[in-house]
């Protein structure tokens, strides 16, 4: 168990209470609402990236210019480089959510580790891109908490699942193959962690977790940074179902994936992504029957359509997530994919009246 101090235990007692007293609201996706300014590769790339490169970073007498072999991969989609390029659509997204209820924010950071970076040849942004994504939450929801200082809001830094799997084997003809080792995880989540840490957020999240030896690179790297610190921040970790097999990727139930990980005692555990909320009910249902801690669940806004967008109304979803507060399954919700400020608002209003869910005395760790 880390023992470690609080990095900021104000914020880190603010948010233990808040949790004790109501259901907590997390933002919904980050994606559907950059989707709709309908950017092109120009907006991605700014004036920073106009020519295809850097152009704040080269290598020691290296000079940019054409044909100097730095042109770039194509940025449109890299939604994590618009921190640095457009942030002030980042700021106004979050901004929108908070106004709409949320409690907790979450970073811009979902592929800014190494080994998603380096789909778009920018692994060399990954420490900046964490730390002015946490910079540009951690401002926005200050000026939100100054407006009504009763409601504290928090900053939860993103470390996403990146695009490898260290259990499985990309190559259905070579079962022991791996894309990707732990320690070169472990490695890329500890440059994301300290860039996290850098730039202000409350709360680190290991999130989308569809292997679990990839969250344990993860927390391992976050401990790391922990111990570098003498300070610690609160952790949660989410992982996600990917199908009606009731598992993650790396084929683990609900039940299976928090007893791996219980051992590193998260603030809180959870679901999110690939179901929405309906289909993911009885997962969210086990975990919260095994967890000694607090239980989070952010479902997409229902199931793909088939042109791939998501059609349950924030009303559809605020009844179904009502009903898994008043149940007693709940302490931390929001949305994923699909998810808007509007469907954040309409789930704070139902879910605004019930008590959280009551943490479970289990057996301790040993």
């Amino acid at each position: 168990m880390n023992t470690l101090p609080w990095k900021n235990p104000q914020r880190a007692e603010a948010l233990q209470r808040a949790l004790a007293e109501r259901i907590l609201v997390l933002d919904g996706a980050m994606g559907t609402m950059i989707q709709r300014h309908e950017l092109q590769e120009a907006d991605y790339r700014g004036e920073r990236f106009a020519e295809g490169y850097d152009a704040l970073f080269a290598a020691e007498g290296h000079a940019h210019g054409p044909g100097c072999g730095c042109e770039g991969h194509d940025q449109r989609g890299n939604n994590d480089l618009l921190t640095l390029t457009r942030p002030e659509i980042i700021r106004d997204i979050h901004a929108q959510y908070l106004a709409a209820g949320a409690d907790l924010i979450e970073t811009n950071t979902f592929n800014s580790t190494s080994i998603s970076l380096a789909d778009y040849r920018l692994t060399h942004l990954v420490r900046e891109l964490n730390r002015e994504g946490a910079r540009i939450a951690r401002e926005t929801a200050d000026a939100a908490e100054a407006k009504d200082p009763s409601k504290p809001r928090f900053v939860v830094g993103v470390l996403g699942p990146t695009s490898r799997t260290a259990s499985l084997s990309p190559d259905v003809n070579r079962p022991g193959f791996r894309a990707i080792s732990f320690d070169e995880l472990r490695d890329a989540y500890r440059e994301a962690t300290e860039g996290l840490i850098e730039g202000g957020a409350d709360i680190l999240m290991v999130e989308t977790v569809f292997d679990t030896l990839n969250a344990k690179a993860a927390l391992f790297a976050i401990e790391e940074a922990f111990d570098a610190h003498g300070q610690r921040l609160p952790v949660m970790i989410s992982g996600t179902i990917t199908d009606a097999s009731g598992r993650t990727l790396s084929g683990q139930t609900a039940e299976a994936f928090w007893y791996s990980l219980r051992h590193s005692r998260p603030l809180g555990i959870g679901l999110n992504c690939a179901l929405g909320a309906k289909e993911l009910r009885p997962h969210v249902e086990a975990l919260s029957l095994v967890a000694d801690t607090y239980v989070t669940a952010h479902p997409n806004a229902g199931l793909p359509n088939a042109f791939g967008g998501y059609d349950e109304t924030p009303e559809d979803m605020a009844v179904i997530l009502r009903e898994f507060a008043q149940s007693g399954l709940l302490n931390v919700v929001g949305g994923c994919c699909g998810t808007t400020p509007e469907h954040i608002a309409a789930i704070a209003a139902a879910v605004g009246d019930v008590a959280p869910r009551a943490i479970p005395a289990l057996e301790e760790v040993a």
